[in-house]
This record gives C-alpha cells, structure tokens and sequence, in this order.
C-alpha cells in the first residue's frame, strides 16, 4: 500500500485562512460553506488509484481542520436559528420524555437492584429496594459523567459497577459497599462495558480489561486469567463453580467452560464453528447451550459441565421466531422470541423441553430483560413496550400462570393517537421485507415522511417506544422503520443476508422501502427523509449518494461513511467480521464499491443533508462526518444545504437526557424545514 500527501505546512496557507484550489465556496440558501481544500492524496491498493482529497479532516488536532470545524459550527447555528419549529419540537419532546424509566429488578434475596429515572432527571439512578446507591448527577451535576454497567455481588454486599465521563465509554471499575455506600476499591481503567461475574464468597470477580480476562479479588488486585485479546462475555453459575466465557468474532464466537479453581483450565464448548452460542449452567447442574448452530433461528440444548461440547437438542428452532432469551426457573423454561419483529413469550417443561403454553402479554410489541431470582423460584420479569407505550416491568407467575405489572415508569403522559400498519414489500432481487408505518389516523395522502433503518450487526428494529417518533407524529408526520437484511429481525439467515459482500442488499432494501412508500401514496420524494445512527449513518449515506433523487432531507448521526479507512479508527477493527477489511482485494472491492464518502459525485443535486457528530465518540471516530460533509459542500449542485452539527462532552452511548432532547429537536426540525412539515 503506497499512500502520498502533501504536508500542512504547504497546504495550512491555503485552507485555513482561505479558499484552496479547486470548488469555490457555494452559497446555499443564504449560508456559505468553509472552504475545505481538496489534496492530491492517494493511495494504491490492490492495483486501484484512491484518491482521499480529505484526508487531512482525519487528524482533529490539526490547525487546518480546528478553523474548519469552528466554521461548520457557525454554518450551522446559523441554519438552525431559522428553523422555526425547533423550540416547537424541543418542547414536545421533552414532553413525551417526561414519562421516565425503569427496568427490571436484578434480585440478591429480597432486595431488588433497579433503575429509575423520573420525569426531569437527566440520568437513572441505580436503587437498591428504596435506596439510591449511584446518582450520576449527584457524582457529576454537569451531567457528563454515565453508569455504564454494574452487577451486585451474590449476596448483595457489594456493587460493582462503572463509571465514564465526557462521553468516551472508556469506563473505569469501582466496588462499593451497599450498606454504606462507601466505594471500597478502584478505580480500574479500560474496563469498557466490562461484564463482571462474581465468585460465591463476594470478595472476587472476572472482568474485561483491554479485551483480556482478569481475576480481581477485592482490595489485593488484578490478576489476568486470558489474554487472548477478544470482545468477551462472561458469567458464572449459581453455585460459583463454573464460569462461561464467550469470544464473540462477528456472526460467531468461540465459548469455553472453566472450573473455577486456581488452574483456571478452560473446557470447550464451542471453537470454530459458524455459530454464535451462549452457555449457562443451571442450578440443576445442566449446561443449557442456546446456539445458531444448525438452527439461524436459534434453539436451546442441553449436556454435562464436564462434557461440555457434547449437548443434545432440548427446544428445537422456530424458523419464524428468532429466539433472544431466556429465563430458568425451578421446573420451567420461559423462553423469549421474535417473530417478525412481535415478541412473545413462551414456557417449555424443562426437562423435556415441551412447550406447555405462552405467557399473556399487554399487545404487540417488544419484551426483553428476563430475570429471574438466582436462587431458583417461579417468577419470571420483563419489560414490554410498543410504539405508544413506555416500557413498563411485568412479573409473570408460573404457578398461576397471571401476568401483572410490577413497576411502571415514574411519569405519565398523553400519546398522540397512533395507527400502526405493518406493510411487506419487495426489494430488488424480490425478497420481501417488513417496515412498520406509524402515522395519526385519517386518510392516507402523501406527508412528509420519516424513513429509519440499520440493518447491521444482528441487531433487531422492534416496536419501541419514542419521544422522536411521537412527537413527528404528532406534528402530523410519517414515521417507518424498515426491517432490513443484515438485522435480526428474522435470525442470523437475515444477518447473513445482508454482511460482508451481501452489504449492497441492505442499501437495496432501504431504496426500495422508499418507492414503496412514494409508490403506495404514503409520500414523495419532495416530503421524504432518512434517518440513522452509527451503521444506520453507513446506511444513509450509502441512500443518498446511490440514489439522492429519491430523498428531500437526510440525517446522519454518528455515521460510518470511510469505508476504505474505517478499520484504523475508533472501533473500527472490531467490526471487519461485519464490512470486511480494505487489506483483502475481495473485500476490498466490495467495500469500494458502496463506501458513502468514495461515491460522492460533482453535479448531483443532493438531499438537505445535516451530519451530527459527538467529539467524546470513542467507537465511530467523527472524521467519517466531517470527511463527507466536506464532499458533500463540494460536489453538490443543488440549494439544500449540506451541514454539519458537532457536539462535545458526548459521545455514542447514553447521555444526559436534556442533551439527547436538544439533539432531537434539531434532527426533527431540519428535517420538517426539509420536507415540508410545517404544522
């Protein structure tokens, strides 16, 4: 790979105080754009010439692009100050956040473990029955400091949990006494997202540090345990004997079982099989395997500890019903599915496996979060939402067989009346795809119209509850969500379907959703714009430069767009088992083939394009927005404005809810300005 640039000190003179060869700035609507100097840098790979005119937009320390970026700040404030509609919005979606959350209770005997957030707290908080343990304002009234992840211990004397701050996710690890509320030990950095899995005696726990395994005992250290560097998952089993350990790589992962002892010696579950698969050993002293293995469905086996890669078939698939969780209980198996986007939960004989019944649930929407008491029982909890409700808890009773609300969030609210209608359409190469069309009841005319999507990484759209999806409904907008092949809406088959080579399906997907939607009479291309966040930004970008005639507005926030580049930044590495890596020539063409940032093309008329960005993104490195936009500014030959909003002290994850409300009003209304939503 042969890669040519010329320095800053040559070029600085010419895009920092003014206007580099090439484009003049354009004028649009009123707003100039920052003069973004085009480079001769290229790079030679597998016998092809790149250029990469932005490469200099990579380094955000650079002087060059410091300048440029404080002038995309002011386009923007500038745009946004004429938007009419966005303290309109702000207000209504502040409204419908005012419901706040909770989530099921994590048992250590009879105390649950919560999270509870009310109608004006910017973050959860963590309780213990009625006690507050972590308030993240109260640790950080700026509200930058996010609880990332905690686990008690067994008896529920301590709390493990993590903290990070300004956005990064580069959590570090405290212990804390529950009864005190005393932090007893940490901090322990680079612990993103670490699970952490206690030993019986609540001095000890495994954890995840710099993608390696590690064995922390309570104020004496950590001791690394693996350090086959890997995205790891672990837990242990009731009795503390065994702990499962998963090392996810894209669609598979290798998982292992360990006797927890001082050899540490791991057992095999699983290793180089196509499959993803997820170990647990139950208090009956069974291993239950859930696995794609022969099944893209997933189905539930069972076998021996101390045979662990010799298991047999307990729950066979449902093809139609992706399986995602579930819960153990004394003599019942209450399993969670998915069938075309609809959760449902049923119970099976756990020694057989037979399915005795479903559990009733409130509608047609989404469940997830099983818990069930460690110690065995016949309660199973849950969360539901849907569209118009806010995700409540429910208790399920095996012994009655009721299902009854254990907790609903501490706020109310009024929805706006809502019809749902799940359509099927046909992509390009005629497989059918669902979308979900939100709309307030009346005849169906065309308005403008929301098109959201993500197909990536196996990740299921379902029915969800939304203060942004309400309040455009409520200022008489469409809202869809498009069920797209590289999710998992429809099992791993439909991930498959739509990774590595097969990414070109999932744009195909999305295109063909909107001319459904323009076809059917919902919209038009005048009224219609796209949405989506981190892989859904890959998604839009790859929509609008592939087909920018179909599309009024777009939104990309947080997005991939460099597809050439993307593995050397952020997280990118961890994700080549999903796009592929520009080092293979196989992959290589294909990334090139559909990368947003290399398809960009002078002459075209673009859609009213705003990138958002969050200068604390640890995962989706910002130089893949700022690197577009300056394309984008560049090549388009139309009036809508191509922009860019940047935000510090956050970052991809969670965030102060005041921040993800002000975020939300500003994509809703630009994309109103855009597509014509004027009510």
């Amino acid at each position: 790979m042969l890669r040519t640039a010329a320095g800053c000190d040559v070029w600085c003179r010419l895009c920092c105080p003014g206007i580099g060869p090439g484009k003049d700035p354009v004028r649009t609507l009123g707003l100039r754009y920052p003069a973004a100097d085009r480079r001769p840098t290229v790079d030679r790979l597998h016998g092809h010439v790149v250029a990469d005119p932005y490469r200099w937009l990579e380094n955000p320390a650079d002087p060059c692009t410091l300048a440029w970026q404080a002038a995309q700040d002011e386009l923007w404030l500038t745009h946004a100050a004429e938007l009419t509609n966005r303290y309109r919005f702000r207000a209504q979606v502040a409204r419908f956040s005012d419901v706040g959350m909770v989530t099921p209770p994590v048992w250590r005997g009879e105390r649950p473990f919560v999270l509870r957030r009310t109608a004006r707290q910017d973050h959860p908080v963590l309780y213990v029955a009625d006690q507050a343990l972590i308030d993240p304002m109260a640790l950080d009234p700026t509200g930058g400091t996010t609880l990332d992840h905690w686990q008690p211990s067994p008896d529920g004397s301590l709390l493990a949990f993590q903290l990070s701050r300004g956005g990064t996710e580069e959590s570090s690890l405290y212990v804390m006494g529950t009864g005190t509320g005393q932090v007893l030990d940490g901090p322990i950095d680079r612990c993103r997202y670490s699970p952490v899995a206690w030993l019986p005696d609540s001095r000890a726990f495994y954890f995840v540090r710099d993608r390696q395994v590690w064995l922390h005992r309570i104020g004496s250290g950590s001791t690394p345990v693996l350090t086959r560097e890997a995205t790891y998952g672990l837990e242990i089993s009731a009795d503390g004997r065994w702990l499962a350990i998963s090392a996810a790589d894209g669609a598979r992962n290798d998982v292992w079982l360990a006797e927890v002892s001082e050899t540490f010696t791991l057992s095999v579950v699983q290793e180089g099989v196509d499959a993803r698969t997820a170990p647990t050993v139950g208090r009956d002293g069974r291993l239950y395997v859930v696995t794609t293995a022969g099944a893209p469905a997933g189905r539930i086996c069972v076998g021996d500890p101390l045979r662990p890669a010799d298991w047999h078939e307990l729950v066979p698939e449902d093809p139609e019903a992706p399986l995602s969780e579930i819960a153990i209980l004394d003599d019942l198996l209450v399993v969670a599915r998915t069938r075309y986007t609809i959760g449902e939960l049923a119970v099976h004989d756990l020694r057989t496996g037979e399915r005795l019944g479903d559990v009733a649930l409130p509608g047609l929407g989404s469940i997830g979060s099983l818990t069930a008491r460690p110690e065995g029982g016949h309660e199973v909890w849950f969360s539901y939402t849907d569209s118009v409700t806010p995700a409540s808890v429910y208790r399920y009773d095996a012994r009655t067989g009721e299902t009854a609300v254990w907790a609903v969030p501490p706020g109310t609210v009024d929805v706006p009346r809502t019809e749902a209608r799940q359509l099927v359409y046909r992509s390009a190469d005629g497989t059918p795809i669902r979308m979900l069309v939100l709309a307030a009841p009346g005849p169906q005319v065309p308005r403008p119209t929301i098109l959201y999507g993500y197909g990536g990484f196996g990740q299921p759209l379902t029915p969800t509850y939304s203060s942004f999806t309400l309040a455009w409904i409520e200022a008489g907008g469409v809202f869809v969500t498009a069920n797209l092949r590289g999710g998992g809406e429809e099992g791993d088959t439909w991930h498959r379907a739509g990774r590595l080579h097969n990414k070109q399906r999932v744009f195909d997907d999305f295109v063909a959703a909107a001319e459904t939607l323009i076809a059917d009479g919902w919209t038009t291309p005048a009224q219609l714009g796209i949405c989506g966040e981190s892989n859904g930004g890959l998604l839009v970008g790859a929509a609008l430069t592939q087909r920018p005639e179909l599309f009024a507005a777009a939104v990309c926030s947080a997005p991939v767009l460099d597809m050439l580049r993307y593995q050397y930044f952020g997280l990118g590495a961890s994700w080549i088992p999903e796009y592929g890596s520009v080092e293979d020539p196989d992959q290589f063409r294909d990334l090139l083939a559909y990368s947003p940032y290399h398809h960009v093309a002078e002459g075209n008329d673009y859609p009213a394009v705003l990138f958002t960005v969050f200068g604390g993104d640890t995962r989706v490195d910002p130089m893949h927005a700022r690197k577009m936009c300056a394309a984008l500014q560049h090549a388009t030959d139309g009036s809508r404005p191509v922009l860019l909003r940047s935000e510090d002290g956050r970052g991809h994850g969670s965030s102060a809810v005041s921040r993800g409300v002000a975020l939300a009003a500003d994509l809703l209304a630009f994309l109103a300005a855009h597509t014509g939503l004027t009510r």
